[in-house]
């Protein structure tokens, strides 16, 4: 058997497993539109899709992963609660790793489930779990929810907080900007000499780019509030520090999150939904005393991902992608939904790690 064969072939079995714990089959078209769904995947991907133009339908991508479609699916026609699989090619350009697949394999399992998604939670991380066999996998998990907490909490501008927000699944972007929200840093040189001048707009040379002189000004008056703004406090910037340096099993990262809860109130709502997620994923017989707990867990993945995340990895592989991922999207679904939403998860395996890794043992 090719293995290309054996890849699909254990695709199909995945598939199987995933039908036989209550999903529905779904396909999605290889060609997605692109205007419509390379927002909503992050900077990430929008770097790495492949996008052409269509003279009918205008520019269209090839499919980047099933998720986006898949929830597209669900809010025009789907019925509540609902769970699907499905496996198919996904293409991602790889132009910093020619070693890595710009096409390959997923199977995945998603739940829509609006009664209790500390359990749905716990369901898809236990199935995609026991569709991976005895494999000597190291699972992680992470909840971006507690940190987005954090940061709608943080005492400073909204607009500040939406720069963190929109920059959470880049950490290094994320750490400059508190440091620089914080005073930590300074403003980078050209936008301070920018500030300092009084008529920035007034100068002998032709307007150029795609904003206008009014968007200009706007961004600008902007610039200057926020330099205006009072700095985040060094404590808040601790916590938050200490936040995402917690790394333990689920127990003790739960005791850890609490505490820091007590001087963070605004997380307080989302550790009781980790709370909940350790009971769920206890009753589902997962190990919840030796599953890791990282606070930075997911944040240079999807950015769809708004709440519990994980994945499985190959111990002593770093040059390997993980075998499987998955997280909460709840924001996609209310985005995709046009004023409706449901709770939603899932996650997805790479067959082609699987087979690959097969091989070696």
């Amino acid at each position: 058997m090719s293995r290309k064969s054996e890849i699909r072939a254990r695709a199909a079995k995945l598939r199987a497993q995933f039908e036989a714990a209550g999903a529905e089959v779904v396909e999605t078209p290889i060609l997605l539109p692109a205007e419509v769904l390379l927002d909503l995947y992050g900077e990430d991907i929008r770097a790495r899709a492949y996008v052409t133009s269509d003279a009918l339908r205008g520019e269209q991508m090839l499919r980047p992963d099933f998720t986006v479609p898949v929830v597209q699916k669900h809010m025009t026609d789907g019925a509540e609660p609902a769970r699907y699989t499905y496996a198919g090619e996904v293409f991602r350009r790889q132009e910093d790793d020619e070693a890595r697949a710009n096409e390959y394999v997923q199977v995945g399992f998603e739940v829509f489930d609006r009664e209790n998604p500390a359990a749905a939670d716990a369901e898809v991380f236990a199935v995609i779990q026991n569709a991976l066999g005895d494999m000597e996998l190291r699972a992680a998990t992470g909840d971006i929810g507690i940190l987005a907490a954090a940061v709608r909490g943080l005492d400073t501008t909204e607009r500040r907080k939406a720069a963190l927000m929109r920059h959470i699944w880049r950490p290094s972007r994320f750490r400059a900007l508190l440091d620089r929200y914080s005073g930590r840093s300074k403003a980078p040189p050209t936008r301070q000499a920018l500030l300092d001048n009084p008529e920035p707009l007034v100068h002998g040379f032709p307007d150029i780019g795609m904003r206008t002189q009014r968007e200009v000004a706007e961004r600008i008056e902007a610039l200057r509030e926020d330099a205006e703004a009072t700095p985040i406090s060094a404590r808040q910037v601790e916590l938050i520090d200490t936040l995402l340096n917690v790394r333990e099993t689920l127990p003790f990262a739960l005791e850890q999150i609490r505490d820091l809860a007590v001087d963070m109130p605004a997380i307080t709502e989302a550790v009781f939904r980790l709370q909940e997620r350790i009971g769920a994923l206890a009753d589902r017989g997962v190990d919840v005393d030796n599953l890791s707990f990282e606070a930075s867990f997911g944040r240079t993945s999807m950015e769809y991902y708004d709440g519990f995340v994980f994945g499985f990895s190959v111990p002593g592989r770093p040059d390997l992608p993980s075998v499987a991922t998955g997280g909460r999207y709840d924001a996609l679904t209310r985005v995709l939904g046009q004023g409706c939403e449901i709770p939603a998860v899932g996650g997805v395996i790479r067959p082609g790690l699987l087979v690959e890794l097969g091989a070696q043992l």
